[in-house]
Parts: structure tokens; C-alpha cells; sequence
């Protein structure tokens, strides 16, 4: 699954050019043009990094920044982007909590290797995967919708994790029991399979008869679209 991040920037030029870049790497992007906007996008999407412009309209890059480190503490990284060029500025947007900060102008593959480095800084690469506002925290065991907490059972929470690390790849029912019984798949029929899909797609679906994340592939098994 691809690592998705959040690019809030308001000159259209600049934001595009990032996109287009940070997608050539491999990322998958979502954009926001003004402070307001990006807290909607985190909330929806819980990127694992965010590219914030300091100056933007309605609400400041600061106070975004301010904003997503109450939310999330130190689970996602941001990369602060700025005209102010003072080391005074940059100190303070650092002790803001921002992993990183990059002047302008900058060059677009300066930019992609500080993402890379910031991620490796911390350790690890992102530890959740998201996909249209559908997020799953692995090692938290939380699932969220839109922002909104999902609850799901160990076997759903378990399907799931192994659909989102295998986008668009089909599934067969005997794989997929291996994943959530590894120790008695044996004993476990199809339509047990079948029951668990039903009740994850009741949740995750906005039309659960006519899903559009989890959909059947007839008689191979289950496929989680990208």
C-alpha cells in the first residue's frame, strides 16, 4: 500500500508540481489550498506526512501545525514549507513540532529525499495504511472511517489489515481463512468466510450489496480495490 501524504500549499503551481513528483516516487497524494481544508483532509485521510505551507489563507500553517500535533502527537511527520528564511523562523517552526523545514524555492527532488529521510528518521515507515478516508492502525488495532471510529471484531480487524497490505490482489477464501485462523483453517468452511466479509462490507461500505472496497471476484475469492 502506498505511503499517503498531504500537500497544503495554496499556490497552485507549487502544489502541483509536488504532486506530481511526490506520485512519480510512489506516494499517493491528497492536496489541500488553505488551513481550514487540510484540517478536513487529515481528519478524512490520516496521512502518514504532511507538506504544510506556513502562509495560507483562513487558518495559518502554524496553528495547522499546532492543530495535527494535538491530534496525533508524534504518529505522522510534517515537513514545513516556507519563504521565511530566517534561522530564527525556522527554529521556531521546529520547536512547533515540525520534522523538517524546506525554504523556497526548493528543488522538487530535495524535497522528495527529505520525505525519505524524515520517515527513516523515525524509525519506520508509516505504521498505518489508508485508502479513500479508510484507515487502519495495525499496531493501535483501530480502524476509522472518515475520521470516525470503526469497531470491529479480531477476525474483521484481521481480514481487513490483510486486504489493505494486498491491494487489488484476489484472494481465495482458502488464503484468507489462513489468515484469520491460522491454526484450525481445517475446520472453517467457506461460508464462514462469506459471514465475516458480509458484516466488514456493513461497516466499511457505503452500499454494503453494492460494495466498491471489498468486491467478489466469482469463484476466486475477494479482491480489495485501490
Amino acid at each position: 500500500m502506498k505511503q499517503l501524504v498531504l500537500v497544503v500549499e495554496d499556490d497552485d503551481m507549487i502544489r502541483d508540481l509536488i504532486k506530481i513528483y511526490l506520485e512519480k516516487e510512489g506516494y499517493e497524494v491528497v492536496i489541500a489550498t488553505d488551513g481550514e481544508e487540510a484540517k478536513q483532509q487529515f481528519t478524512k485521510h490520516s496521512p502518514c506526512l504532511v507538506i504544510l505551507d506556513l502562509m495560507l489563507p483562513k487558518i495559518s500553517g502554524e496553528e495547522v501545525c499546532t492543530w495535527i500535533r494535538d491530534q496525533e502527537r508524534n504518529e505522522v511527520s510534517i515537513i514545513m514549507v516556507s519563504a521565511k528564511t530566517s534561522s530564527d523562523q525556522k527554529i521556531t517552526g521546529l520547536r512547533m513540532g515540525a520534522d523538517d523545514y524546506v525554504t523556497k524555492p526548493f528543488s522538487p527532488n530535495e524535497l522528495v529525499a527529505r520525505i525519505e529521510a524524515v520517515l527513516r528518521r523515525g524509525g519506520q515507515f508509516c505504521q498505518k495504511i489508508s485508502h479513500q478516508g479508510l484507515v487502519i492502525k495495525p499496531r493501535k488495532g483501530e480502524v476509522s472511517l472518515n475520521g470516525e471510529m470503526i469497531s470491529l471484531t479480531k477476525y474483521e480487524f484481521n481480514l481487513l489489515y490483510h486486504f489493505m497490505e494486498n491491494p487489488n490482489v484476489v484472494l481465495s477464501r482458502e488464503q484468507l481463512v489462513k489468515q484469520i485462523h491460522p491454526h484450525d483453517e481445517t475446520d472453517i468452511l467457506d461460508r464462514t468466510i462469506d459471514a465475516h466479509i458480509k458484516k466488514l462490507r456493513e461497516k466499511i461500505e457505503d452500499e454494503p450489496k453494492r460494495p466498491k472496497r471489498i468486491v467478489t471476484i466469482r469463484g476466486m475469492g475477494y479482491q480489495f480495490v485501490q
